[in-house]
């Protein structure tokens, strides 16, 4: 069992650089593959970046690659997102997931087992 609680989120002017947290509970935090997701009024929920059990591997939507940096410190038990370059569009609530061991099906919402309550960045124009 894992709980998740996403921290970090706010409002941001465009160009502007936010960074997320979340905070994980366990000490097999290390064994999950780990995803951002985000969803925006009246729209579905969206793949932003996921990263593999050890960190090694990250993974990227067209819409975030190059401006975000997913990373984890798994001694921590602590998800990061490094949002740069931020764009209005960008804004959402922003969605910490767990899945066991792997990053295959990394933008599949229902293969994500543990989710986060969310938090809110707004990026303003």
């Amino acid at each position: 069992q894992v709980q998740l609680v996403e921290s970090g989120g706010g409002l941001v002017q465009a160009g502007g650089s936010l960074s997320l947290s979340c905070a994980a509970s366990g000490r097999t935090f290390g064994t999950y593959a780990m995803g951002w997701f985000r969803q925006a009024p009246g729209k579905e929920r969206e793949f932003v970046a996921a990263i593999n059990w050890s960190g090694y591997s990250t993974y990227y939507a067209d819409s975030v690659k190059g401006r975000f940096t997913i990373s984890r410190d798994n001694a921590k038990n602590t998800l990061y997102l490094q949002m740069n370059s931020l764009k209005p569009e960008d804004t959402a609530v922003y969605y910490c997931a767990a899945q066991y061991g792997s990053t295959r099906y990394r933008e599949v919402i229902s293969a994500y087992k543990y989710w986060g309550q969310g938090t809110q960045v707004t990026v303003s124009s």
